[in-house]
């Protein structure tokens, strides 16, 4: 299915201008103006619209460090452990088993991704944690490779409603993976 993003604009993409990019499954299928792009795009296609301006997706070289030294503690916890990740001897004095390693790698993709990361450093050595990360939607690379914004590009970005700003959405190959509040 054809979906067009319509942004404020499009930022970090070789050589093209405009406020549109359109997806054709997990590909960049054109980037232009929205206006110039729709009529070509027949009756089926469908329109997401962001305010926010469009940038390839985030590669987290630390991910490694987040993932396998860090507990993200559940919501259900808060009261008990706060919000915040945990490390140190805080971490060691929680004793966790594979189970808790593993939900908190979700928990940690996710907040990976609601800051429009798309791929992660890797490898993972805690069997939990790679597990999760491999069941993710994020890419793991052992070496961080350009996602050009270009036509026929793995359709790997993210839209923040300004420079710096907060992620509005992250798409990791063609699919939404996280819809931010602004």
């Amino acid at each position: 299915m054809l979906t067009i993003h319509r942004v404020l604009g499009i930022r970090e993409a070789e050589g093209v201008t405009g406020d549109a990019v359109v997806v054709d499954g997990d590909r960049i299928s054109a980037i232009g103006w929205y206006d110039d792009l729709l009529p070509h795009l027949g009756p089926g296609a469908r329109t997401r619209e962001w305010d926010g301006h469009l940038v390839p997706g985030r590669y987290e070289p630390d991910a490694v460090r987040l993932l396998q030294t860090r507990y993200w503690p559940d919501p259900r916890e808060a009261d008990v452990l706060g919000t915040e990740p945990i490390s140190g001897s805080a971490l060691l004095d929680l004793d966790l088993t594979d189970a808790r390693w593993g939900a908190s790698a979700r928990r940690g993709v996710q907040r990976l991704l609601a800051h429009g990361t798309t791929a992660v450093a890797g490898p993972f050595t805690r069997t939990a944690v790679r597990i999760a990360v491999e069941r993710s939607p994020v890419r793991i690379l052992h070496a961080p490779r350009p996602n050009p914004l270009t036509r026929s590009a793995v359709a790997d970005f993210a839209v923040f409603s300004e420079p710096g700003g907060v992620c509005l959405v992250t798409v990791i190959g063609g699919r939404l993976v996280h819809r931010g509040r602004a």
